[in-house]
């Protein structure tokens, strides 16, 4: 038989407070004495009682949901910031809705007010598709990840000091040449700072260098016919000569090594590699991949912090909105795997 359900009044009556005790309990508790909240948890206990989510979102208008849009979930770094942004329910309690906009303005304006007809509660975005100005109008706390911030909160991997890291390896692994391959990016974009980084080194040890901005494509077919085409070009531009590629991130790094195994049936000595991010793929790959790491987990925890205090304020009767956005800056660590010397 199905067991009764527990309503407040039952937990009213359990504990002779009245109803709107009850609910305070639930919708604002530190409105009372902590005895009395323990009272009441002591009769959840007993009565066993199961909450009812959707009766308490319809009576508080608070969901819960945060909503998430990624840029895609080909590359490797995406999907693994999106398992560790998800592993934060246990610590914070909300729940997400994901989007993955695929670099389309209108897709993903259609998505956020989707989002938004849900009742969220904040937005977590990595994909600069949208202007953080135009982001910042709507009526929710919204934290960026690795994308332009001048109007929103961020959390972001110092990619100046990563793009140091990646050359200065480069360097001591002996190098003719460095290499780094990277897509055309606006200063305003984090990842920008990879290649002022890289520059800088480069530049500063008068290091042969070469800098090859160009849009690598959105898929694995795309990835390997232009990658392959940049390998003719490494090989009739520096024939024998070391090479030191850095590539934008894990997943192009892994189609790099790919081919030179496929080309070769192993990595030749006259190649270099090294990747960013450290996402799953960097240790799967047929060698493991040196790259600079950015620390995703802590990422994903600062931006639930940020944004969860923002939500919190937001719930107060008299809530202070931030005057400023808050910018946190993870620093990157190097690995060295099998990759480079």
């Amino acid at each position: 038989m199905k067991s009764k359900k527990v309503t407040f009044a039952d937990i009213a009556a359990y504990t002779g407070f009245s109803k709107t005790t009850i609910s305070r309990y639930f919708n604002d508790p530190d409105s009372l004495t902590l005895e009395n909240q323990q009272k009441i948890a002591d009769a959840l206990v007993a009565l066993d009682y199961k909450e009812n989510k959707v009766g308490r979102i319809l009576a508080s208008g608070k969901t819960e949901f945060v909503g998430v849009i990624i840029p895609n979930l080909y590359l490797h770094y995406y999907s693994e910031m999106l398992n560790q942004i998800l592993a934060t329910y246990e610590k914070y309690g909300y729940k997400f809705l994901v989007f993955a906009g695929n670099a389309q303005a209108d897709v993903e304006q259609k998505y956020i007010e989707e989002l938004l007809a849900y009742n969220i509660e904040g937005l977590i975005t990595l994909s600069g598709t949208i202007p953080s100005k135009e982001l910042a109008e709507y009526n929710v706390p919204v934290v960026g990840i690795e994308r332009e911030d001048k109007y929103i909160s961020s959390v972001n991997t110092d990619n100046y000091m990563g793009g140091v890291q990646a050359a200065s390896l480069l360097k001591k692994s002996d190098c003719d040449i460095l290499i780094h391959v990277n897509s055309d990016i606006p200063d305003d974009v984090p990842a920008a700072g990879r290649i002022r980084g890289f520059v800088d080194v480069c530049e500063e040890n008068a290091l042969p260098y070469e800098l090859i901005l160009t849009h690598l494509g959105d898929t694995f077919e795309e990835n390997r016919e232009r990658i392959s085409a940049l390998v003719d070009q490494f090989e009739e531009k520096y024939p024998g000569k070391k090479k030191g590629v850095f590539m934008p991130n894990d997943t192009h790094a892994n189609v790099l090594l790919n081919i030179l195994f496929q080309r070769y049936g192993k990595l030749p000595e006259t190649y270099q590699i090294i990747g960013f991010d450290n996402s799953p793929i960097s240790r799967e790959a047929v060698i493991p991949l040196s790259t600079v790491g950015q620390q995703i987990s802590v990422i994903a925890n600062e931006a639930m912090d940020i944004l969860s205090s923002q939500m919190a304020e937001r719930k107060k009767r008299r809530p202070e909105p931030l005057k400023e956005p808050v910018h946190k800056i993870i620093p990157p660590i190097l690995i060295r795997r099998e990759t480079t010397a």
